[in-house]
């Protein structure tokens, strides 16, 4: 057992040697040569164009997925002008689960229903969740499935619309910061 780790002490001695005098060279020869050796890389603003690119298009394809089902499903009954259900600050399901543990199960016995939730003062001011339900689809027992896959897509497609929103927002508040001849207060 002694003899393995004195192989091991001994063998990690020359390869810190090795990698010392491999140090030593390469400052060696770039001091002599003046001469720094750059790795080719695309310039960063050509990757920032393409990831906007891909972004783009998917939030177009998104976008228009969304409105396919606001009126295959008729939430325009409920909340008529298209760009105003992304006001709302979220949207669930009632009867059927999207967590990863139940996603896509309905309920026995619940009703299928696309809330939109809000935030509302009450009469002292104070924000108060509030649940608008945009859609009533009938009991869960009854609901087909292409329907449920239909309600659960719209549901996930707007809540990806939303946080492409946020990043929005958030990257508009970048863009502030790093502009040098604004200031931010």
């Amino acid at each position: 057992m002694s003899s393995s780790l004195d192989k091991l002490k001994e063998l990690s001695s020359i390869l810190e040697d090795k990698l010392e005098k491999k140090q030593k060279n390469s400052a060696n020869e770039s001091s002599e040569s003046g001469d720094v050796k750059k790795t080719e890389k695309k310039p960063v603003e050509k990757r920032v164009k393409k990831v906007k690119k891909n972004f783009d298009n998917v939030r177009d394809e998104n976008i228009l997925r969304v409105k396919e089902l606001y009126e295959k499903l008729k939430i325009y009954e409920k909340s008529p002008d298209f760009d105003k259900i992304f006001i709302y600050k979220a949207m669930n399901l009632s009867g059927i689960g999207l967590k990863e543990e139940d996603f896509g199960e309905v309920r026995e016995g619940k009703y299928i229903q696309v809330i939109a939730i809000t935030y509302e003062p009450d009469k002292n001011g104070k924000k108060k969740a509030k649940n608008i339900s945009l859609g009533y689809f009938g009991k869960a027992e009854t609901l087909e499935k292409r329907l449920k896959n239909e309600i659960i897509e719209f549901v996930l497609r707007w809540r990806y619309e939303k946080a492409f929103q946020n990043v929005e927002h958030y990257k508009d508040l970048i863009e502030r910061v790093e502009k040098p001849s604004d200031t931010l207060f």
